[in-house]
């Protein structure tokens, strides 16, 4: 009875799959308005298991998992595993403004990671996943009677697209059964581009189109500590702490504005920039976390995460900054998550739900740019289970995420601001299998 359920379950997660992939909405990694700034939506990290706790894992050892959000997490595993994670993500969001109302829906792949053990206490991990993604699409028409009269219609266009992928290859070791220290090497890749178009319907205009191309590189690193003790026979507290370096960020920003009348187009501005040469930067992160932890029956789980980008040099480069009537500006992001997990009973034979695992957690972020001087703030719960299937520690892993994104506004003039409610699922597929075993029989 328990296979076929497996099997039904398998069968169905592609099914969706399928649905996802031929419903998706353009070629959009992510859509936020708010993307239009610096490197676009900083993405929660973390695969599926973390991001249906509240998007916690600086303190979880979880030999059922992969957790890369801690390096030094790498070493919670069985001596011989072999792990591996993939997942994928689908974000519906409603868009409120004043009277109006919008919809869209993305569909992306989130993270691919790899691990296995290197020698006795330590072990491996090499991935990649998504940093940032920039998606956004205003289009308005000149709506003034003295401007119309004189030029005919003008419609504005803008929109952007691209990401920033993060790829990265760790390893870490434990002493004593207790102290577990990693370290992370990362290297940011990806392309950034920002479009502007005023279009004439009168011919003897020239429409104008401007924008920004960026190629974005970086690499820093990310050194992470987890310590556990034993309360009881059967519960542990674990603290852990992580640090991840700003790093100076490289790369192309090529600049342009051209002006197309009758079919000829005239260039009248074409820069190419050394983004070394710029000072702009990455954000350094800190990140701490403590856990308590029911053998594997249960476990529960908060993480404080600070992100300097004051530095970041995003406020006045090309291509990076924003000019018009909303202003930007880099501050200090913070992050606030809790999570909970339970399991009824891991080796129940008889009954499948009591070998899933349930999720609940709920997390508060401050992105890390100001609007008017105001801070952008995003909050919501998370739910997820894992459907364990076959052998091992092999599993379906689902969640959801309800949550909203803006800012409290300090006055009426600043009421008109953009909310976005939005509900994201993600799926996670966890494989695990045994390897570097030594036949016993010839």
């Amino acid at each position: 009875m328990i296979r076929k359920i497996e099997k039904f379950i398998v069968l169905t997660v592609f099914l969706v799959i399928s649905v996802c992939v031929s419903a998706q909405d353009g070629t959009y990694g992510a859509y936020s308005p708010y993307s239009i700034y610096g490197i676009g939506d900083i993405s929660k990290e973390g695969t599926a298991y973390n991001k249906s706790m509240g998007g916690t894992g600086i303190a979880t050892r979880n030999r059922r998992f992969i957790n890369y959000l801690n390096p030094a997490a790498v070493t919670a595993r069985d001596t011989l595993s072999f792990m591996a994670d993939f997942g994928l993500v689908q974000n519906n969001t409603v868009y409120r403004q004043g009277d109006l109302r919008s919809g869209h829906n993305t569909f992306n792949i989130y993270d691919f990671v790899l691990s296995f053990p290197i020698y006795r206490s330590s072990a491996f991990m090499v991935g990649i996943t998504p940093y940032s993604d920039i998606g956004y699409d205003f289009s308005s028409i000149e709506t003034d009677p003295e401007i119309i009269g004189n030029t005919g219609n003008i419609a504005y266009d803008s929109y952007g697209t691209g990401s920033v992928y993060q790829a990265f290859i760790g390893a870490g070791v434990t002493f004593w059964k207790r102290l577990s220290v990693g370290a992370e090497a990362i290297y940011y890749f990806g392309n950034l581009d920002k479009i502007t178009n005023m279009n004439y319907s009168d011919a003897s205009y020239r429409s104008l189109n401007s924008g920004s191309e960026l190629t974005v590189r970086g690499m820093t690193g990310k050194f992470g500590l987890q310590y556990e003790q034993k309360l009881g026979d059967e519960v542990s507290m674990i603290i852990g702490a992580t640090y991840k370096m700003g790093a100076k960020m490289k790369g192309y920003a090529t600049n342009f504005r051209y002006a197309t009348q009758s079919s000829v187009t005239d260039s009248l501005r074409h820069t190419v920039d050394t983004l070394g040469k710029s000072g702009m930067r990455f954000g350094n992160e800190i990140g701490i976390g403590i856990s308590v932890k029911g053998r594997e029956k249960w476990s529960a789980e908060f993480n404080y995460i600070r992100s300097d980008w004051t530095k970041s040099g995003f406020d006045s480069a090309p291509g990076f900054a924003v000019t018009g009537e909303s202003s930007f500006s880099s501050t200090v992001s913070q992050s606030f998550r809790a999570g909970f997990e339970i399991v009824p009973n891991r080796n129940d034979i008889r009954y499948y739900l009591k070998r899933c695992a349930y999720r609940a957690g709920v997390y508060y972020d401050q992105e890390y740019y100001k609007v008017n001087g105001n801070n952008i703030n995003t909050y919501g719960i998370t739910l997820g289970v894992t459907l364990p299937v076959f052998r091992w520690y092999n599993g379906i892993s689902i969640g959801v995420d309800f949550g909203q994104r803006a800012y409290n506004p300090r006055s009426a003039s600043e009421s008109n601001i953009i909310r976005e409610q939005y509900v994201s699922f993600n799926l996670g597929f966890n494989i695990h299998d045994i390897w570097f075993q030594k036949p016993r029989y010839n």
